[in-house]
């Protein structure tokens, strides 16, 4: 895997990953931004969202659940000094579909957090306390 970032002006940077997909990065006023994309750690913490929804789906779908939407909220937490990392986060699934199985859905959400997500995995490993949870909705 490969990643290139590039300085654009001031805080604001442009990230393309070796799959050729480019996206804008930039900080906050106070730091000399302009507030054009979004911050470094937003995108770590929507890269877990993303990782662990990725999962979820797949494994409802090979479970043969009807889901018809999964979305994946996050919430975390950060130490208040240098280097302020993540010392919390939690996933709260919303998965939606016709007869879903809460039980299925429980398990693919365990599987995400105990097999398969690798970014959350990873921050786990680092002391990160991460958790989970989700609710279902039938779908209007």
């Amino acid at each position: 895997m490969q990643a290139r970032i590039k300085w654009v002006e001031n805080m604001a940077f442009v990230a393309e990953s070796g799959s050729g997909h480019a996206i804008v990065l930039d900080g906050p006023p106070e730091l000399g931004g302009r507030n054009l994309g979004a911050r470094p750690m937003e995108l770590l913490l929507m890269g877990v969202g993303a990782c662990s929804s990725v999962d979820v789906v797949m494994i409802l779908k090979k479970g043969r659940q009807p889901v018809t939407d999964c979305v994946c909220e996050l919430k975390a937490e950060r130490a208040e000094t240098e280097p302020k990392v993540f010392t919390a986060i939690h996933l709260h699934f919303v998965v939606s579909g016709k007869g879903l199985n809460p039980a299925q859905v429980e398990r693919a959400v365990q599987l995400s957090a105990e097999k398969y997500c690798s970014a959350s995995i990873m921050l786990t490993k680092g002391g990160v306390a991460i958790t989970h949870g989700f609710e279902i909705r039938e779908p209007a």
